[in-house]
């Protein structure tokens, strides 16, 4: 894949931050050394130190790729770099000093943290803007390009040739296009040279430089150039497929291998395995974490439960999960024994458009179970449906079986990702939002959009939410 290279060159400017990261380290501690003693007595050794390199290592890699610094730079401008590398400064070095703060870390001199603040900047700056040097002189001597053609319709292939231009660091060059028919035969089309039809290819191969060709072309005539593929895979030339004529507007592409044979799929939800791996680990030790620390309060409120009110202290319920699958939602009870038998009396009450159910001032709802949906601490036991795989931290809440009996055909899809303790709709008003379909516009941008770093952010921003009460019933 194209984008294949991307990572390679992301990859690459990650080592090249972590060799400067650890180079500052050691400067910054060599010119302490050099600094007269002003901070809490001498400077301790350097095997003393090196623990919070340990530190600074991961914290700064999460902040350099959060504040997006391995994405493609090409199309902004010249300080944006340096800019986000002032943030990741600033937010490390904070962390970093808190961290030092509540352990108590009395050998870590405070000079010597902003010193590295200060020369991780400057290196990494300047590592940056020595990259962005570097590759325009390459890219300028004409080298570490590969020359393609764009074969197709003339509105299709220009977009291609448009895409491949403006993501130049890819390193594709686009010489030329060839048309698919001749009353198309013109001499350029956009900026891009016009340098045959289809008939012609075999003879451009041959007496041009052509590293790859990219195909625009409709299905029907995919089947009719079958000869020129043959001949392009004779002499060693790379040849790409646009498949953008199949009718999918929302759903991404990718290929998958089948034991030796290609597979092109069409996906509406994320499919990079690593990421994916990566949130099921945040949701492990999150919910462990959190399990761990609140403990002592959730054995509180279970007292609180079964002293208040009769009943069992939790509350199971049949939710829907991922594609359908059905499991068993654990909360703390918040009502009164027989709330479920009592719903169909409060339907008028509903709040909520479409197939959802919300009713404010809930009078099902116990003493003790109204501070719970106040503050959220009746969802707490649902961190072990987490660490069972039946949810994530962040995701679509999950419904229960009636509301997706009632689903229109396009609001099914925000189960096309696993259900989560929270997710965009809560932290952007939680119950305030009373329209349904506003709800599933949410969910299904989450999807569309969904990142480590958007899963973070969702994290973060729930916890003020829930401490602060806004929006809950």
């Amino acid at each position: 894949m194209l984008r294949q290279r991307a990572k390679v060159v992301g990859f690459a400017v990650y080592v090249c931050d972590i060799f400067l990261i650890i180079a500052a380290f050691f400067i910054a501690y060599w010119v302490r050394g050099a600094v007269p003693s002003i901070d809490y007595g001498p400077l301790y050794p350097i095997q003393d130190y090196l623990r919070l390199l340990f530190l600074i290592l991961p914290v700064w890699t999460f902040l350099l790729y959060y504040f997006g610094l391995y994405e493609s730079s090409r199309t902004k401008p010249l300080w944006a770099e340096p800019w986000s590398i002032l943030q990741v400064g600033f937010w490390g070095t904070l962390f970093i000093s808190m961290f030092i703060f509540s352990f108590k870390l009395y050998y870590a001199s405070r000079l010597f943290i902003f010193i590295f603040w200060g020369l991780a900047f400057l290196l990494l700056s300047a590592g940056r803007l020595a990259i962005r040097a570097a590759a325009k002189q390459v890219r300028r001597r004409g080298y570490n390009y590969r020359n393609v053609i764009v074969v197709g319709d003339p509105t299709r292939a220009e977009e291609i040739a448009d895409t491949l231009n403006k993501y130049n660091d890819w390193g594709l060059k686009v010489t030329g296009i060839v048309v698919d028919r001749e009353e198309d035969r013109t001499s350029k089309i956009g900026n891009y040279p016009v340098v045959g039809i289809v008939a012609d290819i075999v003879n451009i191969i041959e007496n041009q430089i052509v590293d790859e060709i990219i195909f625009a072309v409709s299905r029907q005539r995919l089947e009719d150039i079958e000869e020129i593929f043959l001949i392009c895979e004779e002499q060693g030339i790379r040849t790409r497929v646009a498949v953008n004529f199949f009718p999918h507007i929302i759903a991404k592409t990718h290929v998958d291998d089948l034991d030796g044979i290609p597979m092109l799929t069409f996906t509406t939800t994320p499919h990079n395995e690593l990421p994916l791996a990566f949130k099921r680990l945040f949701d492990i030790l999150a919910a462990g974490g959190l399990l761990i620390s609140l403990s002592p309060l959730c054995l509180l409120i279970a007292i609180a439960i079964k002293v208040t009110s009769r009943g069992p202290i939790f509350f199971r319920q049949v939710r829907v999960g991922l594609n359908g699958r059905r499991f068993t939602l654990y909360k703390f009870r918040s009502m009164v024994e027989d709330a479920e038998a009592k719903r169909a009396e409060l339907l008028h009450l509903n709040e909520m458009d479409g197939p959802a159910f919300k009713v404010k001032n809930d009078p099902r709802l116990t003493r003790i179970g109204r501070f719970l949906r106040r503050t959220s601490l009746d969802e707490s036991p649902q961190l072990v449906n987490v660490l069972k795989g039946d949810m994530s931290i962040v995701g679509p809440r999950p419904p229960v079986p009636e509301e997706v009996l009632r689903y229109e055909r396009r609001q099914r899809r925000r189960l096309s990702m696993k259900p989560g303790l929270t997710c965009i709709w809560q932290v952007q008003g939680r119950n305030k939002i009373r329209d349904f379909d506003n709800w599933v516009e949410l969910d299904l941008w989450y999807i569309d959009n969904w990142s480590l770093k958007l899963d973070f952010k969702i994290f973060f921003k729930t916890v003020p939410v829930v401490l602060s009460c806004r929006g809950a019933s």
